[in-house]
């Protein structure tokens, strides 16, 4: 089990990510144990879907991830549910063409960028249909983040979805790309849906709910942290998952208002607002309780692209649980 005992009152709590600065506040609870009697194992997997896997089979506890997989989890009833959405997407997520590309339109019958069965797809599909074009007129590559660089720059790919700091690779390494659609403009903001989430495998919430409680308040006592040291805490996360400083500050910003970076990283509060856990309004236009809508949107997708076979409630892939106890203390 990933929550073995070490000694008398410590445990150990098995986190995964990829590598990306959003989710490097679990490095900021180890290195300034905030969780005195948590022990977190921390492992940077690439593919989310490999995380998934491996919490299904009992060796993760926790995972960092996007935050499209509850309805798939749901479907799949694979014993894993989202318990926070995180980090409200505010620019770093770019819908690029490749040189030569002038329009949506002009992607019908062409390969695009994505990884399949995540926000990249979804947010693809949506600025696709928005413009003219069908979800089903393109094709969609399957590949991770510095895949799908490559392949833009390879000539396989004629657009992709990329979030920072691969957006601008992609931008340097070829003249003449478009940025078509960004997550900083409104009408993508309000949708609430492209942004960060927190994971947990319904046997660690269910036989250790507290320990799951204490987990979590770390990581929200480490964005309390990182808002109050924002260039210390960049500096320790940009050397856990291997980023330059300046790439984790664009994604990050030094400053905790909203709109000032590529993501804006939610507090507990801002957290169970936007969950419809805690009274009052989260910041960027959000509503109280917008999970909901999140959910939708996403089950309507999943089932369109085959993913998943039905709709299902959302605590099929939901529990909110853990936060809920912490905002009952």
């Amino acid at each position: 089990m990933g929550n073995a005992l070490l000694g008398a009152d410590k445990s150990t709590v098995k986190v995964s990510l990829f590598s990306w600065p959003g989710y490097g506040f679990w490095y900021i609870a180890k290195e300034k144990n905030l969780a005195p009697d948590i022990d977190f194992d921390i492992q940077i997997i690439e593919d989310p879907y490999e995380s998934f896997g491996q919490m299904t089979a009992g060796r993760i506890d926790i995972s960092s991830s996007t935050s499209e997989y509850g309805p798939i989890a749901a479907d799949a009833k694979n014993g894993i549910k989202l318990v926070a959405f995180t980090n409200p997407s505010t620019g770093t997520d770019k819908i690029i063409l490749a040189p030569g590309e002038e329009s949506a339109k002009g992607l019908k019958g062409k390969s695009v960028a994505v990884l399949e069965g995540g926000l990249t797809q979804v947010f693809m599909a949506l600025w696709l249909e928005k413009n003219g074009v069908k979800y089903d007129e393109v094709s969609y590559v399957n590949v991770i983040m510095d895949d799908a660089v490559a392949a833009m720059v390879s000539g396989e790919v004629a657009a992709g979805e990329f979030w920072e700091p691969f957006g601008g690779a992609v931008r340097d390494a070829l003249s003449g790309t478009k940025v078509m659609a960004t997550s900083s403009e409104k009408e993508w903001l309000e949708t609430g849906l492209l942004g960060d989430g927190m994971y947990m495998s319904t046997q660690f919430i269910e036989e250790n709910p507290e320990v799951a409680k204490k987990a979590m308040k770390a990581y929200w006592d480490a964005v309390d942290w990182w808002r109050e040291n924002p260039d210390k805490g960049n500096k320790i996360i940009a050397k856990a998952i291997r980023f330059k400083v300046s790439d984790v500050e664009e994604i990050l910003g030094n400053s905790p208002e909203p709109m000032s970076a590529g993501i804006y990283c939610f507090n507990m509060e801002e957290a169970a607002q936007y969950m419809g856990l805690a009274k009052g309004t989260p910041p960027l236009g959000l509503k109280n309780g917008q999970i909901q809508e999140h959910w939708d949107i996403l089950s309507e997708w999943w089932k369109k692209f085959g993913f998943t076979k039905a709709k299902y409630p959302i605590e099929a892939g939901v529990s909110f649980e853990p936060l809920k106890s912490l905002v009952s203390e």
